[in-house]
């Protein structure tokens, strides 16, 4: 990385920009000091808006003395506006109440078409055939991508949460945490059907479907990541394939939430956010809007 900025920085670049498409920490960790070198960063990738609090209010404060552009537009929902609608909200004086929503492509994906007709598990192993899950499901099914989503949001609202503060309900059965490859997981998430399918009867009794969900809760000034049930008539109960939602209640939205939807996962789409990003640097650069 070191070389890679020393070589960065030998070029002529009037505005240098680094777009960072991994999921790697250790990159996440270079942005404190590409942006004390000038260098813009534009990125999808999670880690360092949802790491220690620390290096997160370093990297924004930073950023904000020294004029250099830093965005993150596609690390929740991919290409949704759901980051700047967010900070459009806060920057205009309202008062967020609570964020919440199904944040995972992945698992809105798993429960919209867990409806009775076929098993928890022969759903996962679709969804991993499909290519909507990571090579291994349990890190989707463990909260944890959510949880992060969950944590760059609550920071956006103005709470210091670090990722541990996160109550976070994993879907995946404790005695599979252990097992050494997702194949094993897969052949043994079966035995633990019948929870999951009474958890969806109960729902169902009651007229309620089962999401899996993020919360910002500012006025508790807490986070979670759970599974619930909403009544069919709510927002939540109405998404189809692998959409995400995110619901902000505020002073200015109290009685009727302002609501983002949309695909909210695949490449085309993130592409979108991240070069929708890459545009705001040229124009706040001075480029014709």
């Amino acid at each position: 990385m070191s070389k890679f900025t020393a070589h960065f920085e030998s070029q002529d670049f009037p505005n240098p920009v680094i777009i960072d498409c991994t999921a790697s920490a250790q990159v996440s960790q270079m942005y404190y000091e590409w942006i004390n070198k000038g260098i813009h960063v534009v990125t999808p990738n999670k880690k360092a808006n949802s790491g220690a609090f620390d290096q997160y209010k370093r990297i924004r404060e930073l950023q904000r003395k020294s004029r250099i552009h830093y965005f993150y537009e596609a690390t929740v929902g991919a290409g949704l506006p759901i980051i700047s609608t967010l900070r459009s909200l806060v920057e205009t004086g309202d008062k967020i109440v609570k964020v919440e929503g199904v944040f995972s492509g992945t698992l809105s994906y798993i429960f919209n078409n867990f409806n009775g007709e076929k098993s928890f598990s022969q759903i996962v192993s679709e969804a991993k055939a499909s290519g909507y899950t990571e090579p291994d499901p349990r890190d989707d099914l463990s909260g944890m991508d959510v949880a992060r989503k969950v944590v760059i949001l609550a920071r956006e609202c103005g709470l210091q949460l670090e990722l541990d503060d996160v109550k976070v309900q994993s879907l995946v059965p404790e005695p599979l945490q252990g097992l050494t490859s997702s194949d094993e997981f897969l052949n043994e998430l079966p035995n633990f059907d019948e929870e999951m399918e009474l958890r969806r009867k109960g729902a169902e009794v009651s007229g309620e479907v089962l999401r899996y969900v993020g919360v910002v809760d500012v006025k508790t000034n807490e986070g979670r990541v759970e599974l619930q049930s909403f009544p069919k008539s709510n927002a939540l109960a109405q998404l189809s394939g692998s959409d995400n939602l995110v619901s902000f209640t505020t002073s200015r939205y109290l009685r009727q939430p302002l609501i983002v939807r949309g695909p909210g996962a695949g490449p085309e789409v993130t592409a979108a956010g991240v070069f929708s990003d890459l545009l705001r640097v040229a124009f706040y650069l001075g480029a014709p809007s």
